[in-house]
């Protein structure tokens, strides 16, 4: 990267900066919490020059490989996840079922903290309140049809990939309005959280390069953006692995836009740092399959980034 050219990252420093000093404000419906927000911008990503994890703060890359291979693997509850160390899911586990249940009285108080040291100590109890309904996994791997069966969405994907891979129709959703809200039919079947990174789409161009792109409804810039980035940009090259396609873009395609009022001293920490260059990518092993990846076969090598900033992670839905 000469002089001249801006870093990647720099798209997204700018971003936080004009949301907190041009955005609107909103309250949440769920929570006592406001942010700031704008409507409708799209980042670039190229996956050859460099893999997107954020060198402005340290981003949890570990969470970020363990909650991928949750997603693909189909499972919906926070077992695999708590036994890695990963607690993100852990607040809307508990809105979703024991808060509910607590409240009617029929389960002893318990705060976040203990709820979910009950999940990682006990399995009766994650069998019992772990379970987040018909989360991504579940969406893109067992999306119900009208006559009952199930459809394995990134099967499909990947079949074309090998087959059809220059068609323009691969698509995967995980928005599904039979689960959302007052649509679903009942509590059981309702998602914990709703899709927030709701829908992608897979291009391969006439020389084999695969780009991404993923459409964000609503984005957490703080906490949650850097995560999707990572994410997605694995995502990307677990399917260029299987498929032997040459990694192009992730493109990201962002809707409300905001940052949360209690992360704003921390984005205007983050907005004074100078990025460093990104980290380069490469598997452990080879990937055969959806399935097949693990998330200990994902590897940076040479992320260089400033130090952790603290902020709470804020679980509102909606």
């Amino acid at each position: 990267m000469t002089g001249e050219q801006q870093h990647p990252e720099s798209q997204y420093l700018d971003l936080l900066g004009e949301i907190m000093e041009t955005g609107r404000d909103k309250g949440s419906l769920t929570a006592n919490e406001r942010l700031r927000y704008v409507l409708g911008r799209t980042h670039r990503y190229k996956l050859d020059e460099g893999f997107p994890l954020l060198t402005t703060k340290d981003v949890f890359w570990k969470g970020v490989r363990v909650e991928l291979q949750w997603l693909l693997s189909g499972d919906t509850n926070v077992r695999f996840l708590v036994q890695n160390g990963v607690n993100i899911w852990n607040g809307d586990a508990y809105k979703k079922g024991y808060k509910k249940a607590m409240e009617r009285g029929r389960v002893p108080d318990l705060s976040l903290e203990d709820f979910g040291h009950n999940l990682k100590e006990d399995d009766e109890f994650c069998e019992r309140w772990g379970d987040l309904g018909p989360v991504y996994g579940a969406q893109w791997r067992r999306w119900k049809r009208p006559d009952g069966k199930k459809v394995d969405q990134l099967e499909w994907i990947m079949d074309k990939l090998v087959h059809e891979p220059q068609r323009k129709h691969l698509v995967f959703s995980a928005w599904n309005p039979a689960n959302v809200y007052e649509m679903a039919p009942s509590e059981e079947e309702e998602m914990a959280l709703v899709p927030c990174h709701m829908m992608s789409q897979i291009d391969v161009s006439e020389d084999g390069e695969l780009s991404l792109i993923m459409v964000q409804r609503s984005c957490d810039m703080f906490l949650g953006v850097p995560f999707n980035i990572a994410s997605y940009a694995l995502f990307a090259h677990i399917l260029c692995e299987i498929s032997g396609l040459k990694p192009g873009e992730f493109i990201h395609e962002m809707h409300n836009t905001h940052v949360y009022h209690k992360h704003f001293d921390a984005a205007k920490e983050q907005i004074t740092r100078t990025p460093y260059p990104f980290p380069k990518f490469q598997f452990q092993r080879p990937i055969e399959s959806i399935n097949d990846f693990k998330w200990q076969d994902a590897k940076v090598v040479d992320y260089q980034h400033h130090p952790r900033i603290q902020a709470e992670l804020i679980t509102v839905g909606g």
